[in-house]
């Protein structure tokens, strides 16, 4: 059931976001293959044009392969933790396609990994941090995935285009705060830093434009580097937990299921 449930809610918020590129991708004006100029760094149409923006997605590997690393160290299975890490690789790969190609079609390789690593880390947080059934954590992860749009109005005049990423905050600073008010504990510090360094991220993802005159290269670049480290932290506030919401060290090998 719980495998069912988090590969629903991934599903789901990739065919949100495909739809939403979709539409962008089939908009007059061009086909998929139409060369799109987003970020300050990119000048042309070339493969390297953005050499910051598409080398420092990197950082998503590497927070990824920490994670595959300290479970083998520590001789553990936890396979719920073992996919987030994948899809946190995903969003790495993603992003270098985008920020290489720069086309239509790879803009949905962008957008949808971090949307579905965001609803996906959503089902398993409220599972172990605040101990839900997989029923309860799959209805709100739906319910966040449908009030999404109404989330990325409400942040719009704050965030700009970078309000689609509103929900990543309830992500990490809503159940964090949820925690402690649930009575499942203090709150998890892990997952406020992450919290913390995705919203660094997002300052920088949006200043990218108008810094641009002042910076050639852009900003855009830091917001992969933050925003690899904020998804490296929430993946560690994930790890002390096990699937049942109890403390576990790396010292006792465990393995999990879904």
């Amino acid at each position: 059931m719980r495998r069912i449930t988090i590969v629903g809610a991934a599903l789901a918020a990739e065919a949100s976001l495909a739809t939403r590129a979709f539409a962008m991708g089939s908009s007059p004006g061009g086909d998929w293959w139409t060369p799109l100029d987003h970020y300050c760094e990119r000048l042309g149409p070339g493969f390297w044009a953005e050499p910051f923006n598409a080398l420092t997605n990197l950082g998503f590997l590497m927070a990824a392969a920490a994670i595959f690393v300290r479970q083998r160290r520590a001789g553990r299975t936890d396979k719920q933790l073992l996919v987030l890490a994948l899809l946190t690789a995903s969003v790495g790969v993603g992003s270098f396609l985008f920020h290489t190609l720069a086309n239509r079609w790879s803009l949905i390789a962008d957008i949808v990994p971090i949307a579905v690593v965001i609803y996906s880390f959503f089902f398993v947080a409220l599972t172990r941090l605040l101990r839900l059934s997989a029923t309860v954590a799959g209805l709100l992860t739906a319910t966040l995935l449908v009030l999404s749009p109404v989330l990325e109005t409400l942040a719009k005049p704050l965030l700009g285009g970078s309000a689609t990423y509103a929900p990543g905050l309830i992500a990490t600073f809503g159940v964090a705060v949820a925690v402690p008010l649930a009575g499942r504990g203090p709150m998890p510090r892990l997952l406020v830093a992450a919290g913390t360094v995705f919203s660094a991220a997002l300052i920088f993802r949006i200043l990218d434009a108008p810094l641009c005159g002042s910076w050639s290269v852009g900003t855009h670049f830091i917001w992969h580097l933050l925003n690899a480290v904020a998804l490296g932290l929430a993946l560690l506030s994930i790890e002390q937990l096990s699937p049942g919401g109890r403390a576990v060290s790396l010292s006792n090998p465990v393995r999990t299921q879904f």
